[in-house]
């Protein structure tokens, strides 16, 4: 078993039911919350999206909302007015250029709005179940630390270095086992090194060793 199978074999069995933890029931609602969800935990987002999409039921009526009113939906999350303004903007896009219809193609859809690259890949992953990768600040930071890429490598550099050595069936469940790793695990500050069984491939964890040396 060579590095890549046995940090998955891992992490599946740390977390056998990682999985996209932004609520939703619609195409719409889905790309709202990810678009939300930039610099937020999806926690967090998930308190603001149930009473939201209770009271926005359709496309149209967020595009018939005020933008104060779309505000006053999501104040409590970062980064809001920015936010509201990417979400009316896009909801107007949709309804008038694509008939409400979300495009499937990537080179359409970082075109919205609010919807950037990562964006993009979450949402074809989740709801289209196309083979991507999407890097956030947790996959980059395991991905580092494990050796898939290098400190100093950007989000882009991350992805590209992940494509290359996963197989495309792995993409998927590898994003979401490396979120959740990241997010639950092996976090930003204070990760569990000591009950961790990567810890022996692990730069940070060498790196403290040397240190410490």
């Amino acid at each position: 078993m060579n590095n890549t199978e046995r940090i998955f074999a891992y992490l599946e069995e740390l977390f056998p039911d990682a999985h996209c933890e932004l609520e939703y029931t619609k195409d719409y609602e889905l790309l709202i919350a990810i678009i939300l969800s930039a610099q937020c935990t999806d926690k967090r987002v998930n308190m603001v999206t149930r009473e939201m999409f209770k009271k926005y039921t359709t496309l149209e009526s967020i595009n018939v909302a005020s933008l104060n009113d779309i505000e006053n939906e999501i104040k409590s999350l970062g980064l809001f007015k920015n936010k509201a303004k990417s979400i009316k903007e896009t909801v107007k896009i949709l309804i008038e250029e694509y008939d409400g219809e979300i495009p499937e193609d990537k080179s359409l859809l970082i075109k919205l709005p609010g919807v950037g690259n990562k964006t993009a890949n979450v949402f074809r992953a989740e709801w289209l179940k196309e083979p991507e990768i999407a890097v956030d600040t947790h996959v980059a930071r395991v991905s580092k630390r494990l050796g898939f890429a290098n400190e100093k490598d950007d989000v882009g550099v991350v992805e590209k270095k992940l494509r290359k050595q996963l197989k495309r069936e792995q993409y998927i469940k590898a994003h979401h086992l490396l979120i959740h790793f990241g997010r639950y695990f092996c976090k930003a500050v204070n990760p569990n090194c000591t009950e961790c069984q990567l810890k022996d491939i692990c730069k940070l964890y060498n790196s403290k060793l040397t240190r410490k040396s």
